[in-house]
């Protein structure tokens, strides 16, 4: 099903590039009625589209909970779950801060915004998004839950992981007692997958509404007003690419390669839908069927949705120096680098934020003098920009996921890149013991 389905959602993807753009195309005359309908039409294909995250958003907190708990259990002992933690988070910082610095070289090297030579607005205007919530200590208190419901209603996945580590160290410390606990943990393992597997086949009408819904709307010209700010971003997404992957052939070899073609299913939908959440489920599955442990890839993965969004990372940078140079504001290196260091801390604190990535560069570009009604340039085209930074951040989460198994002892047998129904991670999870399952 695996490949058929990643054909499905390719196709659906050019259909909704060619039914928006005609239906736009026949309706748009410049008036503010025929705005009016294209805004209509956009809100039914977004019915679809809502309807689909929705039910992936539904499966996204047992997911990660049930596989966590799996994986923790699976450990053994505390002592692998820092290690595997501490290797995660180094990784992540170091990402973090090779996509911010690269995103700053590279904006400076391509120059934007230079030549738009825009008016300076008023001191008072803003970009309308609210950036209050940025703070060192609501987001150090918004990591640990107050409810462990309240959380998973939520889809917090931060708080999520905390909850989830301390129930899997503690089924650890435990031990026997708690064999009848893993295996119904181990049961929900099975039957969210499944479930996911039921909601995945809904995928490419949401991937043909989410593109239809935004090209009817918006068209080809709000493309090209920001051509080469949209083209010059998305050469800085292909070379991040190229570093990740070359930096993974570093550790797991030719293997890197074939870890794109298993995450290619993943990472299609991403793109297309423009959200993390929708590729979860089914790159939790990929990588366990490329060989990474699932103790290693239900702990580092949905970690990484909240420390390692590599897409994310490259494009604050890069966008809060376009604002500036598009307001003619110079700032030196040093400010530069500054900005570099406050957007690496302000950052951790995004996931499940909506515009998460506008949100924080709202909140530092008036650190530097920025203005942040800036901001309302780049609006228009934010969801085409999110597309590209959404897969990256896939991509980076995958290179990490298999860097730190390779660290952590090595892989487990590959299995065929189709994925059939009924199925779940390796080792004590399903995927491996997907016939026995059945027997039972």
């Amino acid at each position: 099903m695996g490949k058929r389905l990643t054909t499905f959602i390719f196709v659906a993807l050019v259909l909704g590039l060619i039914c928006g753009l005609a239906l736009n195309a026949s309706i748009s005359d410049g008036t503010a009625a025929s705005q009016a309908r294209l805004e209509s039409l956009a809100g039914y294909f977004s019915i679809v589209t809502t309807v689909f995250l929705r039910l992936i958003k539904m499966i996204i907190a047992p997911l990660v909970f049930s596989t966590l708990v799996s994986g923790i259990a699976q450990m053994g002992d505390t002592a692998a779950l820092g290690r595997i933690g501490a290797r995660s988070l180094a990784w992540f910082i170091a990402a973090s801060l090779l996509s911010l610095g690269l995103g700053l070289i590279l904006v400076n090297v391509f120059q934007p915004g230079v030549g738009l030579n825009l008016a300076l607005p008023a001191a008072t205007a803003g970009s309308g998004l609210e950036t209050s919530a940025f703070n060192l200590k609501d987001f150090v208190a918004h990591i640990f839950p107050t409810s462990m419901v309240d959380a998973m209603a939520k889809n917090e996945i931060l708080q999520i992981v905390i909850f989830s580590v301390f129930v899997g160290v503690a089924i650890t410390a435990v031990g026997e007692k708690a064999a009848p606990l893993v295996r119904a943990i181990d049961a929900l393992v099975h039957v969210s997958l499944q479930i996911t597997d039921y909601v995945m086949r809904f995928a490419p009408f949401a991937v043909f509404a989410a593109v239809a819904g935004t090209l009817t709307e918006r068209g080809p010209k709000v493309i090209g007003q920001l051509a080469y700010f949209m083209g010059t971003f998305y050469t800085s997404l292909i070379v991040l690419w190229l570093i990740l992957l070359g930096i993974g052939f570093l550790f797991i070899g030719r293997r890197v390669i074939e870890l794109v073609r298993y995450i290619r299913e993943p990472l299609l939908v991403a793109f297309s839908t423009a959200s993390s959440e929708a590729a979860y489920p089914r790159m939790l599955e990929a990588l366990d069927r490329f060989g990474v442990p699932p103790r290693v890839a239900s702990f580092v993965l949905p970690l990484g949705y909240s420390f390692n969004l590599d897409g994310s990372m490259i494009y604050m940078g890069f966008a809060a120096m376009f604002i500036a140079q598009a307001y003619g504001i110079h700032l030196p290196i040093e400010t530069q680098i500054t900005m570099l260091l406050v957007l690496m801390v302000t950052s951790k604190g995004i996931a499940g934020v909506p515009r998460a990535s506008l949100v924080v560069i709202a909140a530092t570009m008036p650190m530097f003098n920025i203005p942040e009604a800036g901001l309302l340039l780049i609006l228009a085209v934010d969801h085409f920009l999110d597309m590209g930074r959404t897969a990256t951040n896939v991509i980076g989460n995958a290179v990490a996921s298999a860097v730190v198994a390779k660290w952590e002892g090595g892989f487990d047998p590959p299995q065929p890149i189709e994925i059939e129904p009924l199925h779940a991670p390796s080792g004590h999870g399903p995927a491996r013991e997907v016939e026995s399952f059945r027997e039972l």
